[in-house]
């Protein structure tokens, strides 16, 4: 089984219905005036939650502007709050076995919902719906608007084709009256399902990500908070090559094929496209058929275009698994099916 680096997560969704105005998210905020917000929210781990309040006043008086105080409160529940795994396995078992009886999947999103928010006040755990809940709360009491905004999260092991299961949560949060994106559930670490655990490593790849990108591996329910002029339908997001947080990271995504099945022939070419803000002369292939895993490395080159490119002949036909890698790292996955 492959070790895939990205967040795993599926909990339940409460759908929020509210029309919005929304505008075009500007380019991501200068990240070198937020330091001092980083150095204010490692001031209080693990500070009780049974006051939000008295948290978010400690975390943002001492900042000036609203950028720097949602900033600080979005590293602290990410440096705080531990994505249970546990919690997050029993309720896919529990939704997927339930999948067909509405009455008795309600009843269980019923009963789950209160499990969540206590193993969150009792021991800082919790799933995604934790995360957005922490933030809106902690970002209201600094009159900061915010919202929970549900739908499909994509991972490797959800969301890849088929009609799609809601099962993730994140937020929108208005700064100098414009919203952004961010899900501090996928900032704030990884779980790797091999080893039944989660492992706190921050990344910025989703804090106030620019909306194309967030959209992704994100989808809400309620397409106005793309954030976006145009609406990517669910079965493009569906169907698209499968993205991981890394190449958010390394501002490292896929040009074309525009999907992620990819349909070749044998001993033919097929050419990925990808962008790059600096040079990249190879990448690691890491193909994968049945149990047989094959790592190359491969030659790219670039078009006058500014996108590099890759050219691949598979030798044999057959469907494939096909992983990019860069500094170690999976960026970008496609499935090919090879014909003679």
């Amino acid at each position: 089984m492959i070790r895939y680096n990205v967040l795993k997560v599926l909990v339940t969704v409460v759908a929020i219905h509210c029309a919005v105005e929304v505008s075009a998210q500007p380019d991501y905020p200068d990240m070198d005036v937020l330091g001092k917000a980083d150095s204010i929210a490692s001031l209080y781990p693990k500070h009780t939650l049974t006051d939000l309040k008295s948290l978010s006043q400690k975390l943002t008086e001492p900042l000036s502007t609203d950028t720097e105080k949602f900033r600080a409160i979005y590293r602290w529940v990410c440096s705080n709050i531990e994505n249970d795994y546990g919690l997050y396995t029993k309720n896919k078992k529990q939704r997927e076995k339930l999948r067909g009886n509405a009455e008795e999947l309600h009843a269980w999103n019923e009963s789950f919902g209160p499990r969540v928010f206590r193993k969150l006040l009792d021991e800082q755990k919790t799933v995604c719906t934790g995360y957005a809940y922490l933030i809106r709360e902690l970002a209201k009491h600094a009159d900061i608007p915010c919202e929970i905004i549900n739908g499909y999260g994509r991972t490797a092991q959800a969301n890849v084709g088929g009609e799609g299961i809601p099962n993730h949560s994140w937020n929108a949060v208005k700064l100098d009256d414009r919203w952004y994106l961010c899900d501090a559930t996928w900032s704030s670490g990884l779980v790797d399902p091999q080893k039944q655990g989660f492992m706190q490593q921050y990344s910025d790849s989703y804090f106030l990500t620019t909306p194309s990108d967030f959209a992704r591996n994100h989808h809400p329910l309620d397409t106005a908070w793309l954030l976006t002029a145009e609406k990517q339908t669910l079965n493009e997001f569906l169907n698209a090559p499968l993205i991981y947080r890394e190449a958010l990271d390394q501002n490292v995504l896929p040009s074309s094929p525009e999907t992620f099945n990819v349909e070749a022939k044998r001993k033919e070419p097929v050419q990925f496209q990808f962008q790059s803000p600096g040079p990249v002369d190879r990448v690691e292939l890491q193909i994968v058929k049945g149990s047989s895993v094959t790592n190359i490395q491969s030659q790219a080159y670039k078009r006058d275009n500014g996108m590099y490119v890759i050219d691949y002949a598979f030798p044999h036909k057959g469907t494939y698994v096909l992983h990019f890698r860069m500094k170690g790292a999976y960026i970008f996955t496609y499935e090919v099916k090879v014909s003679k």
